[in-house]
C-alpha cells in the first residue's frame, strides 16, 4: 500500500481555507437573502435557473440534476414554492409522467425583486474584498478544478 501523499503546510492552510471560507461565506449569503427577500437559497436557485431559460421553465428531473438533489427532495420543495405562489407545476407535454416547474408571476416578481441584494451581499463579502488579478486566478482556479470533476447533469 503507498503511503498518502500527506499535504504541506501551504496545501492545508489552501484547503482548510477554502471549506472554512465556502461554509461561512455560504452562511452568510444565505442569511441576507433570507433577512433581505425571504428566499431561501434553494428558493433562489430554483427561481435563477427558471429565469434562466426563454419558456420560464424546467422539466423537475432536470431542475433536480442541476441542483444536486434527489427527485423527490426537489418535488417537496417545489410543492412549498407552489403554496406560496412562487411556481407551478404543470404536466410534460411530452411525457405524460413528467412534471415541469414553470415560473409564475409571483416568483419572476420575487427574484427580480431578491436578485440586486442578493448580489450586494455577493459583492460585499466576496468579490469586492479582491482584486481583479484575485478574481482572475480564482475563475482559473475554478475553471481547473471543474474540468476534472464528473458533471452530475450527463
Amino acid at each position: 500500500m503507498d503511503e498518502p501523499r500527506w499535504l504541506d503546510d501551504a496545501e492545508f492552510r489552501a484547503w482548510i481555507g477554502y471549506r472554512r471560507m465556502r461554509l461561512l461565506l455560504d452562511a452568510q449569503i444565505s442569511r441576507d437573502l433570507m433577512r433581505e427577500s425571504g428566499l431561501s437559497d434553494p428558493d433562489y436557485d430554483v427561481l435563477s435557473a427558471l429565469t434562466s431559460t426563454k419558456e420560464h421553465r424546467w422539466r423537475l428531473t432536470k431542475l433536480a440534476d442541476r441542483m444536486l438533489w434527489s427527485k423527490s427532495r426537489l418535488s417537496r420543495h417545489i410543492s412549498r414554492m407552489e403554496q406560496r405562489g412562487l411556481v407551478t407545476r404543470e404536466e410534460c407535454e411530452s411525457d405524460g409522467r413528467g412534471a415541469e416547474i414553470v415560473l409564475t408571476e409571483g416568483g419572476l416578481r420575487a427574484i427580480e425583486a431578491a436578485a440586486p441584494d442578493h448580489v450586494e451581499s455577493v459583492r460585499r463579502h466576496f468579490i469586492d474584498l479582491l482584486t481583479e488579478e484575485q478574481i482572475e486566478v480564482l475563475g482559473t482556479v475554478a475553471e481547473t478544478v471543474l474540468a476534472h470533476l464528473p458533471d452530475p447533469q450527463e
